[in-house]
């Protein structure tokens, strides 16, 4: 039986049709603001946020009525628990740290929203979820995942593309610091919600469980601790943002004599 050209899954047309319409979003939108003042550049990208913020509220809701995914769910989450799908996780945490950030001009929280916000949406856009992949793109569940995944990668690309913040290597300790601080609040929300028995698996930023992501069983193998287990995580995360850095600091310096 012929599939409908209408289902999505990573690198088939529609999603490949799906990634050229956000970056085409990201790319237009920096042309128009290129020449607007900070300010403005601002404004767009918080309401940016706040409008994914609320798509991702309504997502979810449709989510808790899907009784297909629900069945789907069942097997590694147990059912769909509202407590287990807050906007905690490395990706859609950052369309609530991004306005706050920029607003602020808090370059720590920007470097953590910039870096964290774009790999941890290209993961779940690259491998994404159970129930996710292999349903037609119009099913609310799917436009809600991938839109909210979509946005929150063009907005953390949108920091640095509308000019509001550039990485450097002095940023990088503190932006290490900063992972390092929001990953440990995090585990600690994981554990009320558990202990409290609100969502005995609540796993945001796999602070408690690897959920059979191969790295992460690499790393569990060796230090079976809950959060600590992650460490050694920055062994990849630091050289990854420092190699990032560097095309930055590389583009600015053959760029500087034209100026």
């Amino acid at each position: 039986m012929k599939e409908s050209f209408w289902i999505l899954r990573p690198f088939n047309p529609v999603y490949m049709c799906t990634f050229a319409f956000f970056i085409a979003l990201l790319v237009i939108s920096s042309i128009l603001l290129k020449n607007k003042s900070e300010k403005t550049r601002r404004i767009v990208l918080c309401t940016a946020c706040i409008i994914t913020a609320i798509g991702f509220f309504v997502y979810k809701y449709f989510l808790s009525i899907d009784v297909e995914y629900d069945q789907v769910a069942y097997a590694s989450m147990g059912g769909f628990n509202w407590w287990g799908e807050l906007p905690l996780h490395m990706c859609n945490i950052n369309m609530l740290l991004i306005p706050f950030a920029v607003w602020r001009k808090n370059r720590s929280l920007m470097s953590f929203s910039f870096f964290t916000g774009t790999l941890g949406a290209s993961m779940a856009l690259l491998m994404p979820s159970m129930g996710f992949a292999g349903y037609p793109i119009f099913m609310p569940r799917m436009i809600g995942f991938w839109g909210t995944h979509f946005m929150v990668l063009i907005e953390g690309i949108a920091i640095v593309a509308y000019g509001l913040y550039r990485p450097t290597f002095k940023d990088l300790p503190k932006t290490v610091l900063t992972v390092v601080i929001v990953t440990f609040c995090i585990f600690l929300i994981d554990l009320f919600i558990r202990t409290t028995g609100l969502n005995p698996r609540a796993n945001y930023f796999f602070a408690m469980e690897t959920e059979g992501n191969p790295i992460l069983e690499i790393f569990h193998r060796i230090i079976p601790i809950p959060f600590v287990y992650e460490i050694p995580c920055l062994l990849i995360m630091v050289p990854y943002m420092a190699l990032v850095t560097l095309g930055f600091h590389i583009a600015d310096k053959h760029r500087k004599p034209d100026q």
